[in-house]
């Protein structure tokens, strides 16, 4: 932390304490004024004497305050140039890596960290010079009050000062917690159709379960050391005041006046307690979230992992596949018979797979499970050597299901809604141009029209959704039926285009027979018939496959692909 915080400016320090010991002074003349006010004025019967000494305390105040408010002025010029070193870190940490989530840290990490450590100092600058001017005014009033309180603050201030480290654990702990669930929150949200057409409601649900217990222990773990907190004040600030009145007549027995231990309860009431109360609840706060923050600004940040040129893959299959399933079995409950049973495929980065079959056979299954939104029963899914499920594997799929999901909101909006940044509009033009949503983007009024999802058609709901997901950052493309509701060259084009993608993999679940002859592979599933291979080869092997294509009848051509009209 101190390396993120840099060198202390000394010179402002040095203004620091100085204006601070205004404060140390008030705060001995609050206790020391009020004793001789009594001993020397009032139990005395003179009365003037008594006010005199008031009258220095009421003084001692004023110029505390005084230099309170010159404190502010140091502790800006002390944290603000900590600030511009953040501002300089993690712009050039998001500029030098391109990570967005890096310089979105500018908008709230960094004043976060600025405020927690002004209150860090402003809170800890005045326990120090509080207690040392009360303990001062103590042992000048009398060294037997200075035995009877010091011993049970300095208890309370140890205890306090060993529970720092694990509070700051824990409160990174919830913090982390709280991330991870808001974050799936946010993923899910958007999403709840697609989560309902694919049948995962389940499984996300149990996700969701999972990260809400993470936080809720995180959170419990973090309120026990409310217990410790209490634990401290009382023994630092409350115990002094019992033992002061336990202890009274030992003291006046020893040649403690009243007016003096009328100024020690005035220095552990009206000075020691406050201020102990304002370290613990501060510097357990801000010293914890500050502690947190820089860590997350100076440390190394979690990028969303890349498809690499060649991903790493254990086991006998290629470094260079962008998916691959072994031995992969599933079924929708115990006693039902397998949908999926010891399924091996294996695509390569860059390559195109149709799947196709009759209704009910398991297509949709298999790109669920792909997609993570389903688990098997057994083998394993890798995608670009990430096991499925996984936040890895998440990152480098986009699944596009039969029914497309389109929110209210502007068309931009919705083109970019898999992206962390806004897409640049020259960029999204570009993504549909090559999707073919151009004529609808013009007919809608330009990217930034507003969207109404019931005036769309099924088709163009279909393009906006394949432009979504074009302008992700996945490499691997799940066609679920996506297409299911465009002619053929709307079909063919929006297909060539997901090829055509920089590193793109793609994986069709057919809707025509020449969307299955457009890929490099096809795969017939046909429950324990299941055969893969090229169009030609599955013509000669597989009779399922030869009834499929005898079955698909090519649509005629009409002229320029148009969006299908509304249902």
């Amino acid at each position: 932390m101190s390396r993120a915080l840099g060198p202390p400016p000394w010179r402002v320090l040095a203004r620091l304490g100085g204006w601070s010991l205004l404060e140390a002074g008030q705060t001995f003349l609050v206790g020391y004024g009020l004793a001789r006010a009594l001993d020397q004025g009032f139990l005395a019967g003179r009365a003037g004497a008594g006010l005199l000494w008031l009258g220095v305390a009421g003084l001692g105040a004023v110029a505390g305050a005084y230099g309170t408010g010159r404190v502010y002025g140091a502790v800006a010029a002390l944290v603000e140039p900590v600030r511009d070193r953040l501002v300089r870190r993690v712009v050039a940490r998001g500029v030098r890596e391109a990570d967005g989530g890096a310089l979105s840290g500018l908008t709230q990490q960094v004043e976060i960290a600025r405020d927690a450590l002004a209150g860090l100092v402003m809170v800890a600058r005045s326990f120090l010079f509080t207690a040392v001017g009360a303990l001062v005014g103590l042992f000048s009033l009398s060294p037997r009050l200075l035995l009877v309180v010091a011993p049970p603050l300095l208890a309370g201030v140890g205890l306090f000062a060993a529970t720092l480290r694990p509070l700051a654990r824990r409160q990174q702990d919830f913090l982390v917690a709280d991330e991870a669930l808001a974050g799936q929150w946010g993923a899910v949200c958007p999403g709840l159709r697609d989560v309902t057409a694919a049948g995962a409601e389940a499984q996300v649900g149990a996700d969701l379960r999972r990260r809400t217990d993470a936080e809720l222990l995180a959170a419990r773990s973090l309120a026990r050391f409310g217990v410790v907190r209490v634990v401290c004040l009382a023994l630092g600030g409350q115990l002094p005041i019992v033992l002061l009145l336990a202890a009274a007549p030992w003291l006046l027995a020893h040649g403690v006046t009243p007016g003096a231990l009328v100024g020690a309860l005035a220095y552990v009431t009206q000075s020691l307690l406050p201020a102990l109360q304002n370290l613990v609840h501060g510097l357990g706060t801000s010293g914890s979230r500050l502690t947190v923050v820089l860590r997350r600004l100076t440390g190394p940040e979690e990028t969303p992992p890349k498809a690499p040129s060649s991903p790493p893959h254990p086991g006998t299959a290629s470094a260079a596949d962008a998916l691959t399933l072994t031995s992969v079995t599933f079924a929708y409950g115990p006693a039902s018979e397998p949908v999926l049973d010891g399924l091996d495929l294996r695509v390569p980065d860059g390559g195109r797979l149709a799947v196709v079959g009759p209704s009910g056979i398991g297509k949709s299954t298999l790109t669920a499970l792909t997609a993570g939104l389903l688990e098997p029963g057994a083998g394993t899914i890798r995608v670009y050597g990430h096991p499925v499920p996984s936040q890895e594997a998440a990152a480098l799929r986009v699944l596009i299901p039969q029914e497309a999901y389109v929110h209210t909101g502007t068309l931009a909006e919705n083109l970019g809604g898999l992206r962390a940044d806004p897409v640049p509009e020259r960029e999204l033009l570009a993504a549909a141009e090559a999707v073919g949503l151009t004529c609808v983007l013009e007919a809608l009024g330009g990217p930034h029209a507003q969207v109404e999802p019931a005036a769309l058609s099924a088709g163009e709901r279909q393009l906006i959704a394949l432009t979504r997901a074009y302008l992700s950052r996945a490499p691997l493309a799940l066609l679920d039926e996506a297409t299911c509701h465009l002619d053929a060259e709307a079909e063919a084009r929006a297909e060539r285009a997901f090829a055509e993608r920089p590193g793109g993999t793609l994986v069709v679940v057919a809707h025509r027979i020449s969307s299955a002859r457009r890929a490099d592979r096809i795969l017939v599933l046909d429950g324990s018939r299941t055969a893969y291979g090229t169009h030609d080869e599955l013509l000669g092997t597989s009779p399922l496959y030869r009834d499929l294509v005898g079955g698909w009848t090519p649509a005629p051509a009409t002229g320029p692909s148009q969006p299908a009209l509304p249902l």
